[in-house]
């Protein structure tokens, strides 16, 4: 699941690619299979190779800013290493993800193999059926260009849950001063809806810009209906703003931090990209 949602940044399209590569497992002659492991890993990324093929044409017509779907990533004890936890925390983050989709499905799929989860350049090769150099190639030319489009921010998570909770209290009070000495002079909001529901349909840049949007969003409610129910959950290696109205989620809020002040706000709103969110 974590190597399928990399790839292609939604949970539906991941779960059905780890569910095809179930069915292939469950059908392969498991004597012939000398590494379980990486023979799950290779179907996977091949289908969801394929996966990211289709669905590229989709997007292409998709209404406004497109985010990754939040995905829930709380791995508890599962990952006792602090580097360990901090790099595969990185991998899943919006901002990388978002600059993922700016690569070809190769690129991408080398990537996540070698970035996320530390594959051997041979076995990446074998993977994908290319040579260990043309590997090495693609795997250079995206670390590139995912260094060069991914913005600058600090993942002390004290830090993000502390600015978090005092954007959230400025934002429900009212308070537009407060709200503004949060922000960066030139923060960016991304806000995804897809259409089905009010979200900017382009980003919104600077604090004067983004500040008042978002004070006229809390204190009007979104759609006329007033947020009830705010929770923090960790969603992409980070901890992020859920909001929900009458019990169902209706907005997921993440923020990148630099310096002390918010740089980047992600709002995801498209309703089809919420229904994963248990609450």
């Amino acid at each position: 699941m974590g190597v399928a949602y990399r790839m292609l940044g939604r949970v539906v399209d991941a779960e059905d690619v780890v569910q095809d590569a179930w069915l292939r497992w469950s059908a392969a002659d498991h004597a012939q299979v000398r590494e379980p492991r990486a023979y799950l890993v290779r179907v996977t990324t091949r289908l969801a190779i394929d996966r990211l093929r289709h669905v590229q044409s989709r997007r292409e017509a998709y209404v406004g800013p497109w985010l990754p779907e939040p995905y829930v990533t709380d791995y508890g004890p599962t990952v006792p290493d602090t580097a360990e936890r901090a790099v595969l925390a990185e991998s899943v983050s919006l901002a990388v993800l978002v600059v993922l989709e700016s690569l070809s499905p190769l690129e991408r799929a080398v990537f996540v193999l070698r970035e996320a989860f530390g594959f051997p350049f041979a076995e990446i090769a074998a993977t994908l059926d290319r040579s260990e150099a043309a590997v090495r190639q693609l795997a250079g030319r995206a670390r590139k260009h995912v260094d060069a489009g991914r913005p600058r921010y600090e993942v002390d998570p004290a830090q993000r849950r502390d600015l978090t909770e005092r954007f959230l209290a400025a934002a429900t009070e009212g308070d537009l001063d407060g709200l503004m000495s949060l922000l960066a002079p030139d923060v960016r909001l991304v806000g995804d809806s897809g259409g089905k529901a009010k979200a900017p349909l382009r980003v919104l840049e600077s604090a004067d810009k983004v500040g008042r949007f978002l004070h006229g969003a809390a204190r009007k409610g979104v759609e006329g209906v007033q947020w009830t129910e705010f929770r923090f959950m960790e969603l992409n290696g980070a901890e992020c703003l859920l909001v929900l109205v009458d019990g169902k989620p209706d907005s997921v809020f993440q923020m990148d931090v630099l310096d002390g002040r918010i740089q980047n706000i992600y709002i995801v709103r498209n309703p089809d990209k919420l229904t994963s969110l248990t609450v």
